[in-house]
């Protein structure tokens, strides 16, 4: 397995750590009753459940694109030290955005993302020459 596959695994596990942390803060700002209702009434959420809930779609959406990175990468048997850097900045910087999103660090936040966001652009575009 390449670093980047290996990078995207534990990127996939940051994921599932962003959606239990979450379920756990909006269970207790909504309760239990209506966590576990039909939803047929949008929740809203507020505080640090709702940034925990935008930091958890962003990195969905984060992950897309690092995917693609690494299966070009992997695939077209490209993994060099700079996309495996990458790949490896991407991770630290999405594990750092996590905390800077739910205690609303402003502007790190966005220059937290800008740093995850510009290491899967330099991945791909190495992957790809």
């Amino acid at each position: 397995m390449t670093p980047e596959l290996t990078v995207l695994g534990l990127a996939t596990l940051l994921q599932i750590l962003q959606f239990v942390a979450f379920s756990v803060t909006a269970n207790q700002q909504v309760g239990a009753q209506k966590a576990l209702g039909p939803r047929d009434d949008p929740i809203q959420l507020t505080g640090v459940p709702g940034r925990f809930q935008r930091a958890m779609n962003n990195h969905f959406e984060a992950l897309i694109l690092f995917t693609i990175a690494c299966v070009i990468t992997t695939m077209g048997d490209g993994s060099t030290a700079v996309t495996t850097g990458c790949a490896w900045i991407y991770l630290l910087a999405r594990i750092l955005y996590v905390p800077a999103y739910a205690l609303g660090l402003s502007p790190w936040r966005s220059i937290i993302w800008f740093v995850g966001f510009a290491a899967t652009t330099v991945m791909l575009i190495a992957g790809l020459i």
